[in-house]
C-alpha cells in the first residue's frame, strides 16, 4: 500500500550491508553541516526526505523567483545554528551543565528535535492548514508517533517523547532546550529561517548579527529554573534580530503578490480536496507535497488553476496600510470599493506579534532576559528600540478581482480617500 510504504524508515544498517557513515553537507548559510551516522539514518527517513518537496516559503517564489528553498534545507540549518548556540552556552555558561555526559545527552536531543521540527507541515504550509483545518503541530504528534520513526530516534539514544515535547513546546519540557527548539524569542528555527529566507529572496533586510547574538547567549538561573538570555554586550545583536524579523514580515512574508496567490491557492485546494477529512489519516497526509498539488491540479479546470500554473494575476492590489492608526482609512477604502464592486473586493488583514509572547499583558510576561550592569532585566528595559517594536505590527491590504474591477480605478478611489483624511468617496 502506498501509505504504509511512505512512512517506512531507513535503518542505520541498510539491506546491502553497508553501514551509513557520518556526513558533511555543504550549505550556503552555515557552510558545512556535520551529521553522525545515526543522524544520517534519521535524515534518510521518508518522512524527513518529504521535506525536500515542501518549499520553505510556499508561494513566495511567485514574487521572489529564487525562493525555491525547501523545509529540508531549513531543518538542516536549524540543526546547525542550534548546535552552535548550544555549544556557545557550554563555553559561556558551563555551570548550567552538571557534566559532559549531560551536555552530550541534551545535545543529541536538541539536534534530533531541530531536524524533525517541521515534519507536520503540509503542501504550501499555512494555506494548507486553513483548508484542512488541522494545525501542523497536531500532524507532528501523529508523525512522531509512527513506530518506525520512534525506532530511528531511539537509535540515537534519544527519547522520542522528549523530542515531541520540545517540538510542540510542552510546558514540562526542559525550558532551555524548549526555547532553542520552539521558544517564542530565541529559537534556532527563527535564527535559521531569517538568514535563509533573506539569502534566497535576495532581501538583505533579513540579515542580523548571528555571530554576535550566538556569542552573547547565556543561561540564567531564575526562580530555580534555567532560562535562556543574552549578555548585555549582545543587546545590539538582539536588536538586529528583532528588526530582521519585522522587516522580513513587511518585505517577504506578507508581500502582496504572495498573499494574492495564497488566496487563489486556498480556493484551488478546496476544489482539490472537497472532503478535507480524507487527509486526516496520517499516511494519506504524508503522501501530499507541493509537487503533487501542482501536478494534480492539472486535472482541474478554472481560473485559479491557470493562475497558479501560469502566474496569472487574479487579484490586483488597490491599497495597503501598515500602521494601527490607518484602521479608519482602511475601513473607508474597503467600504468604497465594496460599494463599487461588491464581492470582487478582498480585504486581507494580518497582525503579527514581533514576539509570540503576549506582550504588554497584565502579567508582564518578559520578552528576552538581558544581563545588564550586573542585573537581569527584560529586553525592553535594556533597549528602547525593542521596547518600541514590542507589540503588534499590522499589514492590511485591499485587493480587487482583475476580471471584474479596474485596478487603476480602485487605486484612484483609495488615493482620494487617503488624501481626504479617510472620508469615503461619494458616488
Amino acid at each position: 500500500m502506498r501509505n504504509n510504504a511512505f512512512v517506512q524508515t531507513h535503518r542505520a544498517e541498510p539491506s546491502g550491508g553497508h553501514a551509513l557513515r557520518p556526513k558533511r553537507i555543504y550549505d550556503p548559510i552555515h557552510r558545512f553541516i556535520e551529521l553522525d551516522a545515526g543522524e544520517v539514518a534519521l535524515l534518510s527517513a521518508p518522512v524527513v526526505q518529504r521535506l525536500r518537496r515542501l518549499r520553505q516559503l510556499g508561494l513566495a517564489y511567485l514574487a521572489f523567483p529564487s525562493a525555491e528553498h525547501s523545509r529540508f534545507s531549513h531543518a538542516l540549518g536549524a540543526l546547525a545554528i542550534g548546535t552552535r548556540a548550544f555549544e556557545a552556552l557550554r563555553v559561556h555558561s558551563p555551570e548550567a551543565f552538571a557534566s559532559e555526559r549531560e551536555f552530550a545527552e541534551q545535545r543529541r536531543l536538541l539536534r534530533a528535535s531541530l531536524l524533525l521540527h517541521d515534519l507536520g507541515h503540509g503542501p504550501f504550509s499555512h494555506a494548507c492548514e486553513e483548508v484542512l483545518g488541522v494545525r501542523h503541530e497536531s500532524r507532528t504528534r501523529a508523525i512522531l508517533a509512527l513506530p518506525e520513526l520512534r525506532e530511528a530516534i531511539a537509535a540515537l539514544e534519544v527519547d522520542p517523547d522528549a523530542v515531541l515535547g520540545l517540538v510542540v513546546g510542552a510546558p514540562d519540557a526542559d525550558p532551555l532546550l524548549r526555547e532553542l527548539v520552539s521558544g517564542p524569542n530565541l529559537d534556532a528555527d527563527r535564527m535559521d529561517y531569517l538568514l535563509r529566507d533573506a539569502y534566497f529572496t535576495g532581501v538583505t533586510v533579513g540579515n542580523y548579527d548571528a555571530e554576535q547574538l550566538i556569542a552573547s547567549l547565556r543561561v540564567f538561573e531564575l526562580n530555580g529554573r534555567r532560562e535562556l538570555g543574552v549578555d548585555g554586550r549582545g543587546t545590539v545583536a538582539l536588536e538586529s534580530f528583532v528588526l530582521a524579523r519585522y522587516m522580513m514580515f513587511a518585505t517577504v512574508y506578507f508581500h502582496h503578490t504572495t498573499r494574492a496567490f495564497e488566496r487563489v491557492l486556498r480556493e484551488v485546494l478546496e476544489l482539490l480536496w472537497p472532503d478535507p477529512r480524507v487527509l486526516d489519516e496520517i499516511g494519506e497526509f504524508l503522501s501530499w507535497d507541493d509537487f503533487r498539488v501542482i501536478d494534480d491540479i492539472r486535472e482541474l479546470d478554472g481560473e485559479g488553476v491557470r493562475a497558479l500554473r501560469e502566474r496569472r494575476t487574479l487579484y490586483g492590489l488597490a491599497a495597503e496600510f501598515n500602521a494601527e492608526r490607518d484602521l479608519g482609512t482602511f475601513a473607508a477604502c474597503e467600504a468604497a470599493l465594496r460599494e463599487r464592486w461588491g464581492d470582487a473586493v478582498w480585504s486581507d488583514s494580518q497582525e503579527q506579534l514581533l514576539h509570540r509572547l503576549p506582550l504588554g499583558t497584565a502579567g508582564g510576561t518578559p520578552t528576552v532576559r538581558v544581563r545588564l550592569m550586573g542585573r537581569i532585566v527584560d529586553a525592553r528595559s535594556a533597549s528602547d528600540l525593542i521596547a518600541k517594536l514590542s507589540g503588534k505590527a499590522y499589514w492590511r491590504k485591499l485587493f480587487v478581482r482583475t476580471d471584474v474591477a479596474s485596478i487603476e480605478e480602485a487605486r484612484a478611489i483609495c488615493a482620494e480617500i487617503i488624501v481626504s483624511g479617510g472620508q469615503p468617496r461619494l458616488f
